[in-house]
């Protein structure tokens, strides 16, 4: 696949699961260094740390399989979406208030992703 691949491109891919999967992967190392930032500022740096640590290196990993394979704004755009919706569902299991607004908010920035992807 070309490096400027789009979402439709890698949509009919046929190895559109390993996609999906190291798409999430990235997402969730961002999710997982914002928790350990989060974690930091309200207690424990050394589980911070491990955790800031391991999710950059999970996204940096996963970031460079995909950017080898499609486009920049593609690959960024579409791990924005998911790690959205990453980020709520972790705010939520912190004991974070997700209200109606916050799911609203959430549902824009995936629809315009999914504007900017098609």
């Amino acid at each position: 696949m070309s490096p400027d691949a789009t979402l439709s491109e890698i949509s009919s891919n046929p190895h559109i699961l390993r996609w999906i999967v190291v798409i999430m992967l990235a997402a969730l190392g961002y999710t997982v260094a914002t928790v350990g930032m989060k974690i930091a500022a309200d207690r424990s740096y050394a589980l911070a740390t491990a955790l800031v640590l391991g999710g950059f290196v999970l996204v940096v990993v996963t970031e460079i399989f995909l950017l080898r394979r499609a486009d920049m704004t593609t690959v960024y755009v579409t791990i924005i979406g998911v790690e959205t919706l990453m980020i709520l569902a972790a705010g939520a299991m912190m004991g974070e208030v997700v209200d109606m607004r916050r799911i609203l908010g959430a549902s824009c920035v995936v629809a315009g992703i999914a504007l900017v992807s098609s």
